[in-house]
């Protein structure tokens, strides 16, 4: 399928009210943050979406939203995380007719399918739409590992378009292109490996810490993409520290925590997560101010 998943996909967090209920007007304006810091494809419903804290007719309000806001200036892709391939495949027809772009599936969740049931899934729940699908693989934190191997198995379906490779395994990214050369657009989903992984062959950043630092996280793929090797990395060093947040249990907290120092948006999380305090919320502060005392000028790098 003619489906572009490359460059920068930001995949935003769900704005939440104090009494935990969607912000779909908070949602509109993190799209709009987005596109005007550069950024052309937004992921909803993500894990760093709370996706498992929210029920489908929230998750196809928050895509109607998001495609509001975005009009005909950026792609919106719904991320399709549900505890069976039956319910994977209902949210991905009433996506399909909503109006989504494409879809990023998991595995179905709770459940740690085998190799025969994973692949079973993932067709399965392409065939429930015409929609072109990004394959996230997330071993760490979901279980279900869906190997290279694996994945040149896939290549026979056309609507398996991109992945989104977050086993935080470097050598994964080389074994994909030598098994299937070119037919994956394939994407870092791990934001303190992205210019690694762009090294090595990546198409795409599926990224957290975007949500407050659109363009500095443009620039690095920008930069990296047109050989600008030796500025990437500065901006890059720079990004680090901040990048790390994306790598824990208390992501979603960490980096709304950013978004609100950065951008004053809500610190409101669903339950059973709760918002950062003492010492955690304390050595957040800590590295974002850091990183805000020496951001970069980014009209250095022609940006």
């Amino acid at each position: 399928m003619q489906a572009n998943f490359t460059g920068i996909m930001s995949a935003i967090t769900t704005k939440m009210t104090d009494d935990q209920e969607v912000d779909l007007a908070a949602v509109k304006a993190d799209v709009r943050f987005q596109i005007d810091g550069g950024v052309d494809k937004i992921i909803v419903c993500g894990s760093l979406g709370e996706a498992s804290t929210l029920v489908a007719d929230e998750k196809i309000a928050i895509l109607e939203a998001a495609l509001e806001a975005a009009g005909s200036e950026a792609s919106v892709i719904l991320t399709i995380a549900e505890d069976s391939t039956r319910a994977c495949c209902a949210v991905a027809q009433r996506a399909e007719a909503a109006g989504a772009y494409g879809l990023m599936v998991l595995p179905a969740m709770r459940y740690i399918a085998d190799r025969r049931e994973t692949l079973t899934h993932f067709r399965t729940v392409a065939d429930a739409s015409g929609l072109p699908l990004i394959v996230y693989n997330n071993p760490v934190a979901y279980t279900v590992d869906v190997t290279p191997e694996m994945l040149a198995e896939l290549a026979d379906e056309p609507k398996f378009v991109g992945i989104k490779e977050s086993s935080a395994d470097l050598r994964r990214i080389t074994d994909i292109i030598n098994l299937t050369g070119d037919r994956y657009q394939i994407s870092t989903g791990v934001d303190d490996l992205a210019l690694e992984s762009l090294t090595l062959g990546c198409v795409g950043w599926i990224a957290g810490l975007v949500v407050a630092f659109p363009r500095e996280t443009v620039a690095i793929y920008e930069l990296a993409k047109a050989g600008r090797t030796a500025e990437a990395l500065e901006l890059y060093r720079w990004f680090f520290p901040l990048l790390h947040l994306d790598v824990s249990v208390r992501f979603v907290q960490n980096i709304k925590l950013v978004e609100h120092m950065t951008r004053g948006t809500s610190l409101a999380v669903r339950a059973p997560r709760l918002p950062l305090v003492g010492a955690a919320e304390a050595e957040v502060r800590r590295v974002v101010e850091q990183a805000l005392a020496v951001r970069p000028d980014l009209a250095r790098f022609g940006f």
